[in-house]
Order: C-alpha cells, then structure tokens, then sequence
C-alpha cells in the first residue's frame, strides 16, 4: 500500500519476526507467502531430500530458493543473467540454469536429476509447457502466474503423461502467513533486498523496478 497511514481490520494484521527490519518485513505479504504457499499450501509440502525447480529470479522465486533449501530441498533455479548467476548459488540454489544460453532448459533439467525430473515447480513464468516436462511422475506444478502476460496453450498429453498436479495459486492465507514468520524467526532468515528508496521518489522506485531487473524487493519508505 503506497500510502502513509491506513485503516485495518485487526485480523488483517499480523506480527512480524523480531529481527527484521520493517523495510525487510514489507517483503513478506506478497512475495514470501506466496512462495511459502507454493512449497506447502498442497497439504503434502516439500519433503526432505526432494528437488524444487525455481524459474526466473524475481521476488517469489528467491524466497523459494530460501524457503526451499530451508525445508532441505535440492534446490534449481533459472535465471536470463549471468550476473545473477552466483548469487542464486549464494543464497542456496545447488544448480542454476541459465535459459538464455539454455532456452530448452527443461532438458537441463532433466540432465541435472538424472532424468528423472523435479518434484516441484514454482512456475513464476507462465511457461507451463516447459514445467510439465520438467517435473518428474506425480510431481507438483505450483502455478503462481504469467510475468508476460502471455498464456500460450498446452497439450493435456504433457499433463497425463506425468500425471502431475498443476495448483494455481495467488499469494497465500493468514495462517499460512503466521506459519511462514515462524520459520523465518527460527532460522533468522533475511529477505534479500535490492533497494530502498524514500517515499517522495516512488515513482522513480517504480521505474527502476521495471527497467533494472533487480535481485531482491525494491522498497519505498514512509520514515
């Protein structure tokens, strides 16, 4: 809410963990609960020893790479940039796939489980196609959305041939949220932020947004 002062309903608020910031807390209504959601909203969740597939590099995906290396996953993610490359692996990826190089990137991510495909998927890109052939047999497709805002259509031979769940979601339930801030209190987790601007120069905190592509929340600051 790009505003100085708001009118809640109490059950719209919750509290956030201690050792964070506020501008790091402003992170976590969207973005975070939202990936948390997406590892754990299906009622099964991510088992110790799995492997996630994280794509792109936005802000749900990097709390997937966190969330997900937390709940002791084997973490992959895909990124367009070189540049970002590392700092994926620095904050938990074990593979990163660069789909620029790689634009078939499922088939690296094939390669990289041995054929066998991922459990999950956090589709932050809308490329659903690419996510079902990445996904090993009764694997799970969290569908968060389309960055492109392109919906190409898919073959339901994809879906039946890895008899994969597909779950669309968007951002995530209180409890959910209060579970989420439980486990980031317990490990002292620390959302990954890119820049903070002042509240009078928000509309150049909008414009770096969309034309930077940042690694890490951009925040605009009432105090």
């Amino acid at each position: 809410m790009l505003t100085e002062l708001a009118i809640l309903p109490e059950d719209a608020l919750a509290h956030i963990p201690d050792h964070l910031s506020y501008a790091e807390a402003a992170t976590l209504p969207c973005a975070a609960v939202t990936a948390w959601n997406a590892l754990t909203g299906d009622g099964r969740g991510i088992q110790r020893g799995q492997t996630v597939l994280a794509t792109g590099s936005g802000g749900v995906s990097l709390f997937t790479v966190q969330f997900a290396k937390l709940l002791g996953a084997r973490v992959i993610a895909t990124t367009s940039r070189a540049d970002k490359e590392q700092r994926l692996r620095d904050l938990g990826a074990d593979d990163v796939i660069n789909y620029r190089n790689i634009p078939n990137w499922h088939t690296a991510t094939r390669e990289l489980t041995a054929g066998r495909g991922v459990d999950r998927v956090v589709d932050t890109a809308g490329k659903l196609e690419q996510s079902l052939k990445s996904v090993a047999v009764d694997g799970h497709i969290a569908f968060v959305g389309s960055v492109s805002g392109n919906w190409p259509p898919v073959d339901p031979r994809l879906l039946f041939g890895v008899a994969a769940t597909v779950r669309a979601l968007a951002v995530g339930s209180r409890a959910q949220f209060t579970s989420m801030n439980n486990v980031i209190t317990a490990h002292r987790l620390r959302p990954v932020l890119d820049q903070v601007f002042p509240f009078e120069e928000a509309v150049a905190a909008y414009g770096y947004y969309e034309s930077a592509s940042p690694f890490g929340k951009v925040i605009i600051k009432i105090r």
